[in-house]
């Protein structure tokens, strides 16, 4: 059996450093100590993939550097042997992660409707993606109807989409994924509206989970229908704290559960993977996908980054733990300020251009991504395990090929000694403090 380990050790200068393993035993029960078990056998949910957001922001930065840099960038995100992504997510015209404030189209008839500003360097983007994974799957998500929809006649501050405007609004998205489809980008997903009990100082819109519910059943999943468009639609898209309540009404008191596919959030407000654990039992034919979580808002600090490193393989391994399906972060790439945002609202991305916009840096959040994008693959089922403390994050995946991936995490200052047991095989390793280790059994 050949055992692959991967580590990232920032004290030691370790980064996705691998070796083989050579030294495991028959596993017997004179081992009792320090065990963890893998049970490949036991399945759970399957894998869509991971990914990152295609945000004006972070197409505006790679359009702005070097052509050379820019390829080199998109590589180490869609490359199999880079971050190897495959689920990515668009912002339906502006967010505040895009240099400026825009709609498709500011008519009641929609006859000015134009991707044009897209055009621009979003689309551009995508499609040298594209070049190098074509399998690449998309979820977009409005921020925001266009000012004229809204009773508050802006883009920012919350508001509400007018009744007379929801059909509208609905043939409005339908343009979006028709145009999107004439570039050859296909929308697999969509989510109502991003953040929808939330008012923003950038373009935001509120929907109470019954108006998003009849906005999905009555409006948006018929009119895609009746353009014979296969987008599928995931509710809430917000945090988790109030995930369960929300989606109860949305799907069950308000019916919307025959026209969801799933259910997606954001990582802002605390981990609540219980709350996970409860929509997976509760609806387990219905997709978890997060869509959104960043670190840092503010610029480039090297003292936080092991620190958002492990804020990131925590989520994920909790995420997929209790039953999620996709991760996908934000910003991919952004300028050393963590922008352009017109709102000011800087955040940080695994990959940040330096400062004389010449070359770019990998914060470590990207090699602890790496552990599970890199290895993990679209169609990887979950497989159980057992764990001897929870001082170890630890998660297991059977990919489609039957190699099994299992990923520890360390956020301790001490090392832990630990026996990994696999079909009877086991071997004996230490867990270096603030390491975080991928084993692949091929």
């Amino acid at each position: 059996m050949k055992i692959t380990k991967i580590e990232t050790n920032i004290k030691r200068n370790l980064y996705l450093h691998q070796t083989e393993i050579n030294h495991t035993k028959t596993y017997n029960d004179k081992i009792e100590n320090n065990i963890l078990n893998i049970y490949p056998s036991i399945e759970y949910q399957k894998l869509i993939g991971f990914g990152g957001a295609f945000t004006g922001s972070t197409c505006y930065v790679l359009n702005n550097i070097n052509n050379e840099i820019k390829n080199k960038i998109i590589d180490e995100y869609f490359n199999k042997n880079g971050l190897n992504y495959s689920l990515c997510r668009l912002t339906i015209a502006s967010s505040d992660f895009s240099p400026k404030s825009y709609s498709y189209s500011n008519k009641d008839d929609l006859s000015d409707f134009s991707i044009s500003e897209d055009m621009n360097y979003i689309i551009p983007t995508i499609k040298s993606a594209l070049i190098i994974n074509p399998e690449i799957k998309f979820l977009a998500s409005p921020w925001s109807p266009p000012a004229f929809m809204k009773d508050n006649k802006i883009l920012y501050l919350g508001g509400k989409l007018k009744n007379k405007y929801k059909s509208l609004w609905a043939e409005y998205l339908v343009k979006y994924v028709q145009e999107y489809q004439k570039q050859n980008i296909n929308i697999d997903y969509m989510t109502i509206q991003n953040e929808p009990n939330a008012t923003q100082i950038w373009e935001s819109c509120r929907y109470s989970a019954e108006e998003e519910a009849n906005f999905l059943k009555q409006y948006l999943y018929p009119t895609f229908k009746k353009n014979k468009l296969n987008t599928k639609f995931l509710i809430w898209d917000h945090n988790k704290d109030n995930i369960v309540n929300r989606s109860i009404d949305t799907l069950v008191k308000y019916g919307a559960l025959d026209y969801a596919e799933g259910i997606a959030f954001h990582w802002y407000t605390g981990t609540h993977f219980e709350n996970l654990k409860i929509l997976h039992d509760l609806f387990a034919n219905k997709l978890l996908i997060h869509t959104e979580g960043c670190t840092g808002y503010s610029k480039f600090k090297p003292q936080d980054e092991l620190f958002n490193a492990q804020m990131y393989a925590s989520e994920i391994i909790g995420d997929f733990n209790n039953g999620v399906n996709g991760f996908i972060d934000w910003n991919m790439v952004l300028d050393y300020n963590g922008g352009p945002n017109h709102k000011h609202n800087n955040c940080n991305s695994p990959i940040m251009i330096n400062k004389n916009n010449d070359n770019y840096i990998k914060t470590p959040s990207f090699y602890y991504i790496a552990h599970f994008s890199k290895y993990i693959k679209p169609g990887a089922t979950r497989i159980a395990f057992s764990k001897f403390t929870e001082k170890i994050d630890m998660t297991a995946f059977k990919n489609p090929d039957n190699s099994i991936v299992v990923v520890l995490l360390n956020q301790n200052t001490y090392n832990i000694e630990y026996n990994l047991c696999f079909n009877n095989q086991t071997f004996h390793d230490n867990l270096d403090s603030n390491a975080i280790v991928t084993f692949i059994w091929r």
